[in-house]
């Protein structure tokens, strides 16, 4: 289980709801843990920070993860770069939560020189410094620039260091681990340029900065070890609660639209949902001698068609008792879920 903004619902994340619409309510993690699950005790919870994530789930500390994209992709290097490993995790289910993008950026007149300002930057410093919070993405991004530009004999070597040690290499990159304030740090001229983690990109623009090349975008999800699947009880588990979790997420913005309609009117109902696809293969309908209850599932962020026009031509149709239910879970079926 993430600490920090995900967990924060005043930040967008609220993994807390999520669990809970999910069937699945916590115990101490809205308060910083330690986390429990009280009603689904085969769920013991692990509080930690995403950046660990990756390496747990390799050593089998931990099954599932709910993380993003980025830190989890960022261990995987760092296993690939230092220790010749690579780490096979799947993320099986994304949470649209905790968008971030991982960008590279400059000051604005580097990027002026030109579209080749890497490549002039190249031929004129052996040794190039970048800062980045994720440092094996930023060595990552950066072999694979220079293996396009015809670099990589002369600035292949790389140092990962913490701010600001001296180089120990006179050639290649040299990539500073800071403790945050990565911005003041180009503007100064203390490093060539970043890798930067941004929502909005306002801090960027702030500073006068400019964002170069977009390198990854990012977003929580439910990431596994796929060994787990050579355990049948934890696999089983696993499913239950991804297959749960979905429902939570796609009731998102989804309402349950129940009314009644006069049996004599119900041919003209059935072809205004029919026309608006307001149902899948076939509505749901509790027929009776005179009446009959209608039942379906609406997107409330429709702008095409929106909930509140959907009652108006219902009424209009004669439909009676309409009720709108909000939706804490929906799940389509087992298959929903690719694990």
């Amino acid at each position: 289980l993430p600490a920090g903004s995900l967990a924060d619902p005043k930040r967008g994340g609220n993994i807390v709801d999520l669990l809970k619409h999910a069937g699945f309510p916590t115990k101490g993690y809205e308060d910083g843990g330690p986390s429990s699950f009280p009603l689904t005790p085969f769920l013991v919870g692990w509080d930690g920070r995403p950046q660990e994530f990756g390496s747990q789930l390799l050593l089998g500390e931990i099954d599932v993860a709910i993380g993003g994209d980025d830190w989890i992709r960022e261990r995987q290097l760092e296993y690939q770069y230092v220790h010749g490993q690579d780490i096979q995790l799947k993320c099986v289910l994304e949470l649209n939560r905790g968008k971030v993008r991982i960008v590279v950026i400059a000051t604005k007149e580097l990027i002026a020189r030109g579209d080749d300002w890497l490549k002039q930057l190249l031929e004129e410093k052996p040794l190039i410094t970048m800062v980045a919070e994720m440092p094996y993405l930023a060595v990552d991004w950066f072999q694979t620039k220079i293996k396009e530009l015809g670099f990589a004999d002369s600035h292949g070597d790389f140092r990962v260091q913490k701010y600001r040690t001296p180089p120990t290499i006179d050639k290649g990159l040299v990539v500073y681990e800071p403790w945050g304030k990565t911005e003041a740090k180009v503007v100064n001229g203390a490093v060539d340029f970043a890798l930067e983690i941004t929502q909005t990109g306002s801090a960027i623009r702030n500073y006068g900065l400019q964002i170069v090349e977009e390198v990854l975008n990012s977003q929580a999800g439910i990431w596994v070890n796929l060994d787990i699947k050579n355990d049948p009880e934890k696999y089983e588990i696993a499913k239950l609660f991804l297959l749960n979790l979905y429902g939570s997420i796609h009731a998102e913005d989804k309402v349950l639209l129940s009314f009644n309609v006069h049996n004599e009117k119900r041919a003209a109902i059935e072809k205004f949902l029919g026309d608006n696809h307001l149902f899948g293969d076939e509505p749901t309908v509790n027929e009776g001698e005179t009446y009959s209850e209608f039942a379906i599932e609406l997107d409330t962020v429709n702008k095409d068609l929106p909930l509140a026009k959907v009652r108006y031509e219902l009424a209009k149709f004669g439909a009676t008792n309409i009720e709108t239910i909000p939706l804490d879970s929906s799940i389509p079926g087992l298959d929903c879920i690719d694990f």
